[in-house]
């Protein structure tokens, strides 16, 4: 597994799987971690369902999240260096609601395309879970790219969104019983807002393709030392045409 979907998977780990754990465990005799497990009657009214909140972490970013999320930060070590993490979930009646960050070198993500990113974000995710992709598409958020898509598992339902801005991932998770849903998912995944979010950095393999910043930079001596020779070289040229007519 990459360092990436390691990465992925130690944040759903702790972020969403444990806490999906931690709570089943304590809620049922057997000790049984699947969603499926959840009553019926323990649904919320729509009338009477929690509010929506607005988490403004420091990490430049707003959220609506319902419930009292948990935050939780810390660091991984990867081969181009040190990612910071942050996530903050919470469980409402059943359904977990998670919002995670990555903040990677920036050289770890001028290395790679953003779908490399995103991909591999997904595929970690479905990895861990030992689940099955159901649905996937490609979606932006203020101009970035990203990837909505909802993974089947023994544990319940995921609904997800990845995004890269900058060098950060953001992953939002909404994890729920299938026959019971999640009637907030829609709002939570829908509602993150990026404050003076970084410029998006360029893969080091798009500058390489088309030349780029280098080939400009590279060029503008050469064309400063060309103007001359040009000009001296083609004023003969014109005035010998002259005679010849």
């Amino acid at each position: 597994m990459s360092p990436l979907s390691r990465l992925l998977a130690a944040l759903v780990t702790v972020s969403l799987i444990g806490a999906a754990c931690a709570t089943k465990e304590g809620a049922t005799a057997g000790g049984s971690s699947t969603v499926e497990e959840v009553p019926n009657e323990t649904t919320t009214p729509a009338e009477t369902k929690p509010q929506l909140q607005k988490l403004s972490p420091p990490e430049n970013f707003t959220v609506m999240i319902p419930g009292e999320p948990q935050a939780q930060r810390g660091e991984v070590a990867i081969p181009g260096g040190k990612v910071q993490t942050a996530a903050w979930t919470s469980n409402v009646e059943g359904v977990l609601y998670s919002i995670s960050t990555a903040d990677y070198p920036e050289k770890v993500v001028a290395a790679n395309p953003a779908s490399a990113f995103l991909n591999e974000g997904k595929n970690g995710l479905v990895n861990q879970l030992k689940g099955t992709l159901k649905s996937e598409e490609d979606v932006t958020l203020q101009g970035y790219p990203g990837k909505a898509f909802t993974v089947s598992s023994d544990s319940g339902e995921v609904r997800a969104r990845n995004f890269l801005v900058g060098p950060r991932l953001y992953t939002l998770l909404v994890l729920y019983n299938p026959s019971i849903g999640a009637p907030q998912a829609d709002e939570f995944l829908s509602s993150l807002e990026l404050i003076n979010p970084p410029p998006a950095v360029t893969p080091a393999s798009a500058a390489t393709a088309d030349g780029g910043t280098p080939a400009v930079d590279a060029g503008t001596p050469d064309a400063d030392a060309g103007t001359a020779p040009a000009t001296d070289a083609g004023t003969p040229d014109a005035g010998t045409a002259k005679p010849r007519k």
